[in-house]
């Protein structure tokens, strides 16, 4: 595989030469293990060059603000260019020593933007120029309160002890992220507890010497296991499994990081980290959250108890038992639903695979994209004129329809490996800067079925996509603020929006014209059925999505709490209980990345999602609307508060009836 800079023998400073020289298409450097040590210390040293000199700007210059922000911007795109790579391949790499290289490089970034943060001279900057737009005014406001939020307002002790906290949360996390990652165990299960899988299921399995099945925890492997093997042992058993993978490190990381966020908010004399964080958000105070919470709890409730007795009442006749002898556990949930499901809808998802072969499906999503947001998608010859850290990567450059230029890039790496990131995500490593000239890239990682896709993976597809969309179409003037650097409440509506797209016939009838060999076209008739299947456990769906955000409410809040207790004691008080011994905390990333006191962040951005949606009126592939959509959403990123640019979209205020007709299953036409 070649590489694209040789960081050794070229510091960080050669990256904007070679950049230039790859034709006005910006690639990823795919870094070894000694380019990432080597050039983690030799770009931070640069990039603290750069402050140096930013700092003795001459008063006047100083005042200017075109002139500051533009400084400011090379500041952050020099940050970029390096560790946006690293930060991928980090989860990304199939090369472990690549992967463990840049865990110190990223807790050395996190020590630098500390440093960076607390500079009381370039706060002073920022605090005395006057914004020259509402552009600037945004960007100016974002970085005093960044500047605020790492403490440079604190007291020199507060200081010190703040910088301490928030690289040892960065190495936390990780940590937890390591543990999940790299976890390479392999459950042995014996022919007899895998019937009821495909064939084409247990015909990719790796088997030992005896003949047994040996399973790990990607989500191709785990998700069918437990929608589909008939042994409520077994399924059982890779449940208590898979809640455990990270655990007992991962509990003991969580302890620390909980103490120490609780600490950080003292430091800014805040009750809690969920104030500290959720001030700065669309929600502005814990107590709107769990208003907020409170709401859903109120719409779901009823219907989760009633969903999960219909299911109960099912598995009893199913199986000839009474009522009064069948009890529904948790990991009975997936199997029964799925078989209710074929028997009511006649829909099996395994038989959706024919439908949305892995490859038809790709081709798909980027065609009705362009479609609806005037771009297309042209695919680079992969490895030769574009370097990838897998065979199976693949880069598509991203055209604009109407002035057929380039405007930006995605990678798509979207298949389950050992060592990768064991969920989907979307990774804007390059963000776009109209001041700078500079055009976007954004990753799409994922753990896709390689034989085709089916419904909830449809789902995962449009809703990565986007965000992928999110920031390849970002026009912002400041890389800073490019894509999906919005409010942690609002990231997640375009994507969640973008979900309609997988289970509408307008767009799905399309994917027929994608498939290399002939397969079946989706009609209304399968569309109907799939969108009977969606909905049913709607209730059940909600009412876990409310758990989630509950409990990294209830960890961040004011008064102390160990995770594990608090989550023994919140899903026992759910319908099916706690499940004994499990120590899900310790496999919940998400607490310990970005969205921790910010998972409510789901529900309350679909809220604008379902809104937004309405603006499509049904039609989903339409032009007119999506060129708006994209102008006043995608292309904006953070440049507007989220809830400035929802109202600009929908030319009113938004509202939260459309999300609770989708939780009653009322949804509003």
């Amino acid at each position: 595989m070649r590489r694209l800079i040789p960081l050794l023998a070229c510091c960080w400073l050669c990256l904007p030469a070679l950049v230039q020289a790859a034709a006005e298409r910006p690639l990823l450097p795919v870094l070894s293990a000694e380019q990432i040590s080597g050039g983690c210390s030799t770009t931070i040293d640069a990039l603290k060059q750069r402050i140096a000199a930013l700092e003795k700007l001459p008063a006047a210059k100083a005042r200017d603000p075109r002139l500051l922000f533009q400084q400011w911007n090379a500041l952050q795109i020099a940050q970029e260019d390096f560790q946006g790579p690293v930060e991928l391949l980090g989860e990304v790499s199939p090369d472990k020593a690549v992967r463990d290289a840049a865990e110190p490089c990223m807790v050395a970034f996190s020590k630098y933007n500390s440093e960076l943060y607390q500079n009381e001279k370039l706060y002073a900057m920022f605090k005395a120029v006057k914004a020259r737009d509402p552009i600037d005014r945004k960007l100016r406001q974002d970085l005093l309160w960044s500047f605020e939020d790492t403490g440079v307002s604190l007291p020199a002790e507060k200081r010190v002890r703040m910088k301490a906290i928030l690289t040892r949360l960065e190495e936390l996390s990780q940590a937890f992220s390591r543990n999940i990652r790299d976890n390479d165990q392999r459950l042995a299960f014996k022919p007899a507890e895998v019937q009821g899988l495909p064939p084409e299921y247990l015909a990719k399995a790796k088997r030992d010497a005896e003949g047994n099945y040996l399973l790990g925890f990607a989500y191709p492997e785990f998700i069918p296991f437990m929608e589909h093997a008939d042994s409520s042992a077994a399924r059982q058993r890779y449940l208590f499994a898979f809640n455990n993978r990270g655990t007992p490190k991962n509990l003991e990381i969580l302890k620390e990081a909980i103490a120490l966020r609780k600490e950080m908010a003292g430091l800014f004399g805040l009750p809690s980290f969920a104030d500290f964080v959720i001030r700065r958000r669309m929600a502005q105070t814990p107590a709107a959250v769990n208003k907020f919470l409170g709401e859903v709890r109120t719409a779901v409730t009823a219907g989760e108890k009633a969903e999960l007795e219909e299911l109960r009442l099912f598995a009893a006749k199913a199986q000839g038992q009474t009522p009064d002898d069948t009890k529904l556990r948790r990991w009975d949930v997936q199997y029964w639903q799925q078989k209710l499901k074929r028997a009511r809808y006649d829909l099996d998802p395994n038989a959706l695979r024919k439908y949305f072969p892995a490859e038809a499906a790709v081709a798909w999503i980027m065609h009705v994209s362009g479609l609806q947001y005037g771009v297309e998608f042209r695919p680079a010859y992969v490895p030769n004129s574009v370097p990838v850290w897998h065979p199976e990567v693949r880069y598509y450059d991203v055209i604009d329809a109407q002035t057929r230029r380039r405007i930006s890039g995605i990678y798509l790496d979207i298949h389950p490996r050992d060592g990768k990131f064991s969920h989907a995500a979307a990774f804007p490593v390059r963000g776009a800067s109209t001041a700078a000239r500079r055009t976007p890239i954004s990753v799409l990682v994922a753990n896709f079925n390689r034989d085709g896709f089916d419904d909830n993976e449809m789902k995962t597809l449009t809703h990565e996509f986007g965000h992928i969309l999110h920031g390849v179409l970002s026009r912002t003037r400041y890389a800073s603020q490019a894509g999906t650097n919005t409010e942690r409440d609002f990231v997640e509506a375009p994507s969640q929006m973008y979900e309609e797209w997988a289970r509408n016939l307008e767009p799905l009838a399309l994917v027929a014209n994608f498939c290399q060999s002939e397969c079946p076209r989706v009609d209304a008739a399968l569309v109907q059925k799939m969108t009977a299947a969606h909905n049913f456990g709607r209730a059940i769906r909600y009412a876990r999505q409310l758990l989630y955000a509950s409990f990294d409410m209830a960890i961040y809040a004011d008064k102390p709490v160990d995770p594990l207790a608090a989550w023994n004691e919140m899903e026992s008080a759910t319908p099916l209980g706690y499940v004994k011994d499990t120590q899900f905390p310790g496999t919940f990333n998400h607490v310990m990345s970005g969205y921790g006191a910010g998972y409510y962040g789901y529900m309350w951005a679909e809220v604008l999602a379902l809104d937004m949606l309405s603006a499509f009126n049904g039609k989903l592939l339409n032009p007119e609307v999506g060129a708006r959509y994209r102008d006043t959403i995608l292309s904006r990123g953070g440049e507007m508060h989220g809830m400035e640019m929802v109202r600009g979209f929908l030319g009113r205020e938004p509202n939260s009836q459309a999300f609770f007709a989708e939780i009653a299953g009322k949804r509003l036409k």
